[in-house]
């Protein structure tokens, strides 16, 4: 069964463009190495430059194979480098009922 997920990345001073970077490469990365599925995946900007993403894992298994795949783990370290992962709860915009975000176009 697959999961769709929500995932934050607050960039590190400087490394807004880096960040996005790494968001554009995320989902079609997963998608070659057969772990994402093909529903639309939708990434937004919170106020303080926070970016969300959301997309759909193909397995729970699909997660645990997406750690030992080493192009997935290289990308996930660029990821390190540049942002912190941060629960959703720490946003401001997830404290009301209609949590605004910026879409962005990738």
């Amino acid at each position: 069964m697959s999961q769709l997920v929500v995932t934050a990345y607050r960039p590190r001073p400087g490394q807004e463009a880096e960040l996005l970077t790494c968001v554009r490469d995320h989902l079609p990365l997963l998608r070659r190495s057969g772990l994402a599925t093909d529903r639309p995946g939708v990434v937004m900007r919170a106020a303080d430059g926070t970016l969300v993403e959301v997309f759909e894992w193909l397995s729970a298994s699909a997660i645990d194979r997406a750690d030992a795949n080493s192009e997935v783990r290289d990308l996930w370290d660029r990821f390190a480098a540049c942002c912190d992962y941060v629960p959703l709860a720490d946003l401001p915009e997830c404290r009301v009922i209609f949590s605004p975000f910026q879409p962005m176009a990738l």
